[in-house]
């Protein structure tokens, strides 16, 4: 028998043999997947499944992806490939009901017209050459589309959210409806200080390009089921019934958008009120809040140190920093969040703070922060506010960095257990809700963040801040079902190498500090050198003696310094240039070496067994 196996024909059956089994299960297996990424990148979740389970049509995706113009850029093959495997287990997941194209679409082709028709963008790979596509159209039975023009390789962690996001647009196409219930003149009305109409405000006119907008009475006993999300802008004085009715609504699983204010500047208030101390231009929801597991800090506003906005003093006069208005930029917002990744900066002016609830079985997610350097104000102070300088004097950050914004999930109980007089059966909790709370309304005010054209009648917008763009985020997310919600953000496919980044760090830290003194030094010894070659660019002068010594010693030490220069910087990767030969002795040698050692252990161990 051994014979037989160690023959040329032996040797041949075996090779056979293993091309079968190859074959075989390439075509039984093909559904059959092991996911060894940490962060499980290939591995679709429950929230897509469900949503995967819910298409009663079929979808039809196209995958444009420019393979051929391509071959130089090996980090997006990389993503090109993850995509392309995420989008080939939506298909397997979804049985039958989603059919994948993939489309490489050639110059000149008809698959490009119909990649342009579609509206993705094409990316010039040269100045002149072809164009690059990498992006996904999709459509239902009922000729709907949705497009993601371009994979963008830095959202890449928001992956799964993009691609779920649009299978649901296709499996229910229709719009979602935005339910605006505020007691600011957000839709307009008339301005008592210019004694002139003013406008709706520009955050709505944004807000109704992508949703069904529809106002609702501030004094309303119920919230129609036709809305899918809820915005609450500055709820001042709500009667009981309408804060029963949004209580209600967010159980019986509608979603919540919230703008709630200490001191809200959008808010005209009498001069008497202001005078008072201000306090007729907070808003809260005190008792929905805390059935909620959060709280809105009372008769606080944050101060900034930090991310304090200039403002003007009058004309003539000098700027100051404002504490109250604060520009914040990326670093205050959450990257894993989709309603704030992307982001460049928002704006608010005397915003409050968001607290969790002791206790409380929600989970409390901060979305916007404020840095370290902050504190809380009494509110009172901005009533009668002159010079914002003032507060910048005051300010002693406590060294903790408070929630603006936060996300809101979990089992929660109403509000009203016993329900409200005339009300008595109404749902007593939730397994789970979703709201995000804002500390701040002023925030979605025209002056905060976009300045408005007037370009015969029509109003064109020029965004300075993003504070549309996490509105219309906040509403797009939350719009979506809770298993779209659920997915959010996955990680990233790339992984670092942390030791060798650590590594080159701190070389380059190193390497900046030797070489600056150096530097420092070449430069010293070259001046003396000029000092001594041409002491007088008038005079011709002989060196001495002594002179001709020294003018010697400072080439010498020109020469020496600038090999340690070069010493230095060779010295930069060196480090790292080490662990790669570990590594690849580890590799090439010590693994391969383990791995005869043992077989020849196991040898020797099964002939002396035998023996």
């Amino acid at each position: 028998m051994k014979k037989v196996l160690y023959s040329g024909a032996g040797l041949l059956v075996i090779a056979l043999l293993f091309l079968a089994f190859n074959l075989l299960s390439g075509l039984a297996f093909t559904g059959a997947r092991l996911d060894l990424t940490q962060q499980k990148l290939y591995t679709i979740t429950e929230g897509t499944k469900k949503i995967l389970g819910s298409i009663d049509e079929p979808i039809n995706l196209y995958f444009f992806y420019s393979d051929k113009g391509t071959k130089e850029l090996v980090s997006l093959r990389n993503y090109a490939k993850r995509v392309e495997e995420l989008l080939k287990a939506y298909e397997r997941q979804a049985g039958g009901k989603i059919r994948l194209h993939i489309i490489d679409p050639q110059p000149f082709s008809e698959e490009e017209d119909k990649a342009a028709e579609f509206g993705l963008q094409a990316v010039p790979l040269s100045q002149g050459g072809d164009s690059l596509y990498f992006g996904l159209a999709g459509t239902n039975a009922l000729d709907n589309t949705e497009v993601i023009p371009f994979f963008q390789p830095d959202h890449e962690e928001f992956l799964e959210y993009d691609l779920s996001r649009l299978i649901q647009g296709l499996a229910h196409p229709q719009r979602p409806v935005v339910g605006l219930l505020s007691t600011l003149p957000m839709n307009g009305g008339f301005d008592m200080q210019t004694q002139q109409p003013s406008p709706p405000w520009m955050v709505l006119e944004e807000i109704r390009q992508q949703f069904d907008l529809k106002s609702i009475k501030a004094d309303a006993d119920e919230i129609p089921r036709e809305i899918s999300v809820l915005l609450l802008v500055h709820p001042k004085h709500l009667p009981q019934q309408t804060l029963y009715a949004i209580d209600q609504f967010v159980l019986r699983g509608g979603k919540l958008l919230v703008f709630v204010d200490p001191y809200s500047e959008a808010d005209k208030a009498s001069p008497m009120a202001a005078l008072e101390g201000g306090g007729d231009q907070a808003s809260d929801l005190e008792p929905l809040f805390q059935a909620w597991g959060l709280r809105l800090l009372p008769g606080k506003v944050l101060g900034d140190g930090t991310y304090a906005m200039s403002v003007s003093m009058g004309q003539g006069q000098r700027s100051a920093h404002h504490p109250g208005w604060l520009n914040l930029d990326a670093k205050a917002l959450d990257a894993s969040d989709v309603s704030t990744a992307g982001l460049n900066n928002l704006t608010v002016a005397t915003a409050g703070i968001l607290e969790p609830l002791a206790g409380a079985k929600t989970r409390f997610t901060p979305l916007i922060r404020s840095s370290a350097y902050a504190m809380p104000f009494d509110a009172q102070r901005f009533a009668s506010l002159r010079d914002p300088g003032e507060l910048m004097g005051l300010l002693k950050p406590t060294g903790e960095r408070y929630a603006l914004a936060a996300r809101i999930q979990g089992p929660a109980r109403s509000a009203y257990p016993n329900g409200i007089e005339g009300r008595k059966d109404g749902l007593p909790g939730a397994d789970n809700i979703n709201v995000i709370a804002v500390a701040d309304s002023d925030l979605l005010s025209d002056r905060m963040w976009v300045q408005v054209q007037d370009f015969y009648g029509q109003r064109l917008p020029q965004p300075w801040a993003d504070n549309a763009s996490f509105v219309i985020n906040a509403l797009d997310n939350l719009a979506g079902s809770d298993a779209l919600i659920s997915v959010r953000s996955r990680g990233r496919f790339s992984r670092p190498f942390s030791v060798v980044d650590e590594l080159q760090r701190q070389a380059e830290a190193n390497f900046r500090e030797k070489a600056d003194a150096l530097k420092q030094r070449l430069a010293d010894t070259e001046q003396k050198l000029a000092a001594l070659q041409n002491p007088d660019p008038g005079k011709t002068q002989e060196l001495t003696l002594e002179q001709q010594g020294a003018l010697q010693q400072y080439i010498q030490e020109r020469v020496r310094i600038r090999k340690e220069l070069r010493d230095v910087q060779f010295q930069l990767n060196a480090d790292i240039d080490a662990l790669g030969r570990k590594l690849k002795l580890i590799n090439i040698v010590l693994v391969p070496s383990l791995l005869t050692l043992g077989v020849l252990v196991l040898w020797w161990w099964r002939r002396r067994r035998q023996a």
